[in-house]
């Protein structure tokens, strides 16, 4: 199936949740993913628990765009109060990346 020019973009973050901090990360993040669903450009996400290594999560974010993201979301008022609810329990930092559907064109 040929891609789309609109598939927009996806967001992969690989996140390192402190041992024996997965369940109280897992009720922030029921919070905190009201704040990002409301965001302009957004269209979905999904958080997956690693099965072999509980406390290694993936947040996947389908936005409308690149800028949606780094500069609507990350430069925005709310991305303080995401900042305040998740990042405390992450160690490091998570890596995020962001792609595009192969053959996309754009």
């Amino acid at each position: 199936m040929a891609a789309t020019a609109d598939a927009g973009v996806l967001e992969v973050a690989q996140l390192q949740v402190r041992p024996g901090q997965a369940t109280a990360f897992e009720a922030a993040f029921a919070q905190a993913q009201h704040i990002i669903a409301a965001m302009p450009g957004y269209r979905g996400h999904e958080l997956q628990r690693c099965i072999e290594h509980d406390h290694q999560y993936v947040l996947l974010v389908r936005w409308d765009s690149l800028e949606a993201h780094t500069v609507g979301f990350r430069q925005s008022p709310e991305y303080q109060q995401w900042r305040a609810l998740l990042h405390h329990f992450y160690d490091p930092f998570p890596t995020v990346l962001h792609y595009r559907a192969a053959g996309s064109g754009v």
